[in-house]
């Protein structure tokens, strides 16, 4: 049996470090300890919940855009209908996808709800 050379060990591992900030920073994460805004916690975790909040703000303000753009028409301020249309399609996609995450998430939580302990 071969013995194991702790330095070629430190050095794979060190290799492994490397690669993986470059991906990293390949990815727009940055390298650790980095991270966005309202997506990472305290110490550089990932934070759903955050992430989650996050894309329900951009799904409000999505609605209202188009809310917004769609009185404008009907009040006769613009005349651009296809502007219009695009926002409340963006809006009506952003709500869909919202209710497949959340319809998800359920499904997720039922699954472990019911899984043996």
């Amino acid at each position: 049996m071969s013995t194991i050379d702790p330095s070629r060990l430190l050095q794979m591992r060190s290799s492994i470090l490397n690669q993986n900030q470059a991906l990293q920073r390949a990815a727009g994460r940055g390298g650790v300890g980095t991270g966005e805004a309202g997506v990472e916690g305290a110490g550089g975790t990932p934070d759903f919940g955050a992430a989650i909040n996050s894309a329900l703000q951009q799904v409000n303000a999505q609605q209202a855009k188009a809310s917004e753009l769609s009185e404008a028409y009907e009040r006769g301020d613009t005349h651009d209908i296809v502007s219009v249309m695009i926002e409340r399609q963006k809006a009506s996609l952003g709500f869909e996808t919202t209710l497949q995450v959340r319809n998800k998430l359920l499904s997720a939580y039922r699954d472990i709800m019911n899984m043996p302990v």
